[in-house]
């Protein structure tokens, strides 16, 4: 009898307990992927990414270069690097993808328009055709922006998928299988309501109030799991192809 085949399996690298894998947690576990979930800020180790078969990068309130602050940040960048040299399907989430443009070669600085906050329009680019995440992205799309960096250079290696008003690099693919996003697909409401709780000085002087913020994500939140959940789940499609190969 033969063995049951492998599941295939995401490491999350998480940066601060309030900023978990949301949405992405129940999509991706609906495609068949396990996670397993690696907390740097308390001291985990970072594993080898080529030991799984995708690795989600999440995102977190400190810049994807304050290494002093978060001694952490340079295994993740290594982590990211590594796991792009070797193809090893990788989304970035906001400082994910901060950390996977750092990685490759590219930048990021303080936002030069100021925080971008809120539920936003993203627009696919003519290169996203074809690509096997983002390809399919139903349009008009908006994501959740709660940010303070842009990602400011793309590595030039990268293949620029869509763009938005206030910052153009929403969304990226660095070699075969790595892709970055600056907004937060994964955000469900009651994330947004922690974090809401947690930065309302810094909404307030932005000029956002905080409980109308997490009103603008609950409201929004069929429309952006309508969006969102089939990026996930191609993208589990890609994680569960490296596993195969790998069985």
């Amino acid at each position: 009898m033969s063995a049951a085949p492998r599941a295939a399996t995401v490491l999350v690298v998480q940066h601060e307990e309030s900023t978990g894998p949301g949405w992405f947690a129940g999509w991706l576990r609906d495609e068949g992927v396990l996670l397993e979930v690696v907390d740097p800020y308390l001291g985990a180790e970072l594993p080898d990414p080529t030991a799984y078969d995708g690795v989600l990068v999440l995102g977190g309130a400190m810049g994807p270069a304050e290494d002093e602050r978060c001694p952490w940040l340079p295994a993740t960048r290594a982590l990211v690097a590594r796991a792009v040299e070797r193809d090893v399907p990788l989304f970035g989430i906001c400082l994910g993808g901060e950390l996977l443009a750092l990685a490759c070669g590219g930048e990021v600085s303080r936002g030069r328009n100021g925080p971008e906050l809120g539920v936003l329009p993203v627009r696919l680019r003519a290169d996203a055709a074809g690509d096997p995440v983002f390809g399919d992205l139903a349009e008009p799309a908006s994501v959740l922006q709660w940010h303070w960096e842009e990602i400011s250079t793309l590595p030039d290696s990268a293949v620029w998928l869509a763009d938005g008003d206030a910052y153009p690099h929403q969304a990226f693919r660095v070699g075969a299988a790595a892709w970055g996003v600056q907004g937060h697909p994964e955000v469900t409401a009651d994330i947004a309501t922690a974090w809401a709780r947690e930065d309302s000085p810094l909404l307030l002087a932005a000029g956002r109030d905080p409980a109308s913020l997490v009103a603008e994500v609950r409201a929004a939140e069929p429309a952006l799991t309508r969006t969102w959940q089939p990026v996930a789940t191609r993208f589990a499609g890609v994680v569960r192809e490296r596993a195969m190969a790998r069985a």
